[in-house]
Parts: structure tokens; sequence; C-alpha cells
């Protein structure tokens, strides 16, 4: 009786949830560019809470509002939020150098694989050195399973992630026009 009460239960929560969806919170992000529409984000809060809070935080600042896709590989990732040196009202020359006000993050590694639609903080060489730049992966990438923070993954608009312009930078970016956190 009560498998068949849980199982009801299970059934009846089912349709709150987009396909693959966690307890969230979930990043909602705007995009504008080549590529155009939603994309959201199921936000890792077990395995990566320090990260998501600075991530919720500076989304709810509304820090990454008009940042850039600043480096976007073909076959491989598109990256974005530096908050500091990425708005596309300024000076993007320096985006990928820059992060927030906010102190950088002690990693906090998993084992979830960085398969496509894995999102994972970037950094610099000193794995303590996240902040608010974060990738989407177009495309398995295990050689950084355990090397970089996993903080999430896409559960709606990849196909907006692989219409993002790619370059190292891309000449026309694609821009976040708004982000927001969905609780």
């Amino acid at each position: 009786m009560l498998r068949n009460i849980l199982a009801a239960l299970l059934l009846t929560a089912a349709p709150a949830f987009a396909e693959g969806d966690g307890p969230g919170p979930n990043l909602v992000i705007e995009v504008d560019g080549a590529a155009k529409g939603e994309i959201v984000i199921d936000l890792d809060t077990k395995d990566a809470p320090k990260h998501v809070a600075q991530i919720v935080a500076l989304a709810k600042a509304g820090a990454y509002d008009g940042v850039v896709f600043h480096r976007v590989i073909d076959g491989f990732m598109a990256q974005t939020g530096d908050v500091q040196y990425g708005k596309k009202s300024g000076d993007t020359s320096m985006a990928g150098m820059g992060g927030s006000d906010m102190p950088n993050i002690p990693a906090e590694f998993s084992d979830v694989p960085f398969a496509r639609g894995i999102v994972g903080m970037a950094r610099a060489q000193d794995p303590d050195s996240a902040n608010s730049q974060f990738f989407i992966m177009f495309a398995p990438g295990d050689f950084l399973n355990g090397q970089y923070t996993v903080v999430g993954k896409v559960i709606k608009g990849m196909d907006v992630v692989d219409a993002i312009q790619r370059g190292e930078p891309p000449s026309n970016p694609d821009v976040m026009t708004k982000v927001t956190v969905q609780e």
C-alpha cells in the first residue's frame, strides 16, 4: 500500500519539473544574438553548494545581465559569466580575464562526468580560483572530470546552446540579456 501511495505521489509531482529537473534552483538565461531563446540550468546544490550560492547571488543581483559568451569552441564548450570585463555594453577585449567582487570559491569536485549539457565553473590554474565564469559543454569532455567543479546541467534550451556563435572571442558574441533564478 505504501508503495502505491509513493508511486501516486511521484506521478502527480512529475509534471511540476522539466525533464531531468532536480530540486533546483534553476538558472534561467535569456540569450540574444545568433542564438535566441532560453536556456534553463538545473543547479547542483548537493555537489557544489558554494558555487551554486555564488551563481545565484550574482544572478539575483543582475550581474550576469548583458554578459557575452566570450569563448566558444566548436565541439567543446561555450563560456560566459565574466561580470567584470564581459558586459556587451562595454569594452569586451579583456572578457575571460575577470570575475566579480565576490571572493573566489574553493573547488567542489565531484564524480559527475562532463557530458553534453553539463555546466562547469571556469577557473585559472589554481583549482580554488573559480569566481563567476561558467561553461556549457557541447560534447563530452572526460579530461575535465575531477578537475573542474560541475555546477549543473542544461534541462531546456540545448538547441539555443548549439546555436551560440563560435570563436575565441566570437566576432559578434551572443549575450545573456537576462539571467534569473527559479527556486
